[in-house]
């Protein structure tokens, strides 16, 4: 990386060994075509190979990128920084996860036994303790921490080369890769894990709880319904997912390339990323919280009474009405909210941080 992070030389490049002979023009915007090429063609041997040409250019773009604007993040240095901020988030947010999905759980109830966000955080105290708001935690935890990996791993993988010779990534472009890295997460970690916890906190509101824990539940699951028993929603929770990471990703993106107007070194205070985060966390909500109530209930223990996602959705329209889609809004706004906030902080000072101790080409 070294090599990539010095200034520029005239001389540098192919031209670099014949700078002192004649008709090797070795300007800033000579492409090494010009040099290499006549002075083969003065020697009666063939040009060199396009591919040639082509690496020599995607190394002088990538030390551009790194000198000139935000630094290529290393995937490695993604994965993990990615993998520590979400373990930080849950255990901050859970209480409003859990509250949100008792919300949308409760739909199914005749009567609904909870008459707001306050009545269902006071009757799960009341019933539990404080602990009670924790319930689930653990299954959620396992699968924050390679849920984020995954996330900026793979948005990491598909923006750099999308990126200029500034750093810069287009609006466009980051709406593209959050999708993909949302799909990533959907299939490989998000699925399987939120149906366990949808599953361990329904069980947890039956008059008589069969699982004793996370692992007796895993456990039970599997061996009754299989691994595929894991997989409920899968369609649900990849276009909620997807949705979600191409919403957030290109509202984050579209404010730091408005905040960083013309000068893309410039950087960005901690507050300002929490901001950003929190509002493009803002925008994911309004946009794809029907996708998560159908989700959840495609999730949780009576998923068998629907034929599909869209049967699922289909019964909560006929039975419910269009407000059911929204159940659960605003606990799962200030949830998310602080969520990305929190998510996007964490990455980008571990990332400053992996820069200084983990150098990478």
């Amino acid at each position: 990386m070294s090599s990539l992070l010095k200034p520029f030389s005239v001389r540098e490049g192919p031209c670099e060994r014949h700078a002192g002979n004649s008709g090797c023009l070795t300007t800033s915007l000579t492409p090494p075509t010009q040099c290499l090429g006549s002075r083969n063609a003065a020697a009666g041997l063939s040009p060199l190979p396009v591919a040639g040409y082509q690496a020599y250019g995607a190394r002088r773009t990538l030390a551009a990128a790194s000198i000139g604007g935000r630094k290529l993040t290393h995937p490695g240095k993604a994965i993990l920084a990615g993998g520590i901020a979400g373990g930080i988030e849950i255990c901050i947010t859970f209480p409003t996860e859990y509250v949100k999905t008792q919300l949308q759980l409760d739909g199914r109830a005749n009567p609904p036994r909870y008459r707001g966000i306050g009545d269902c955080v006071k009757l799960t105290v009341q019933d539990h303790g404080l602990r009670g708001l924790y319930r689930g935690l653990s299954s959620l935890l396992y699968g924050s921490i390679p849920k984020s990996a995954v996330r900026f791993g793979t948005f990491e993988v598909l923006s750099n080369p999308m990126r200029d010779a500034t750093g810069r990534l287009d609006n466009t472009r980051s709406l593209l890769c959050g999708l993909g890295a949302g799909i990533a997460e959907a299939v490989v970690v998000v699925c399987p894990m939120e149906t366990l916890k949808v599953k361990l906190i329904h069980d947890q509101c039956s008059l008589r709880p069969r699982y004793r824990g996370f692992f007796h539940g895993v456990s039970e699951i599997i061996k009754e319904q299989g691994v595929r028993g894991t997989y409920q929603g899968l369609t649900a929770t990849v276009l909620k997912q997807g949705s979600n990471q191409a919403i957030r990703f290109y509202v984050m993106n579209s404010l730091r390339n408005w905040y960083k107007g013309d000068d893309p070194r410039r950087e960005m205070h901690p507050v300002v990323t929490a901001i950003f985060g929190a509002t493009a966390g803002a925008a994911s909500v309004f946009g794809n919280t029907p996708l998560d109530v159908v989700k959840t209930r495609m999730q949780g223990l009576e998923a068998h009474r629907y034929k599909s996602t869209l049967d699922c959705a289909f019964q909560i329209l006929k039975h419910e009405g269009p407000q059911a889609f929204y159940k659960g809004t605003v606990p799962r706004l200030g949830r998310v909210c602080l969520d990305v906030a929190i998510v996007f902080v964490i990455y980008e000072e571990v990332v400053k941080l992996l820069n200084n101790v983990w150098k990478t080409q």
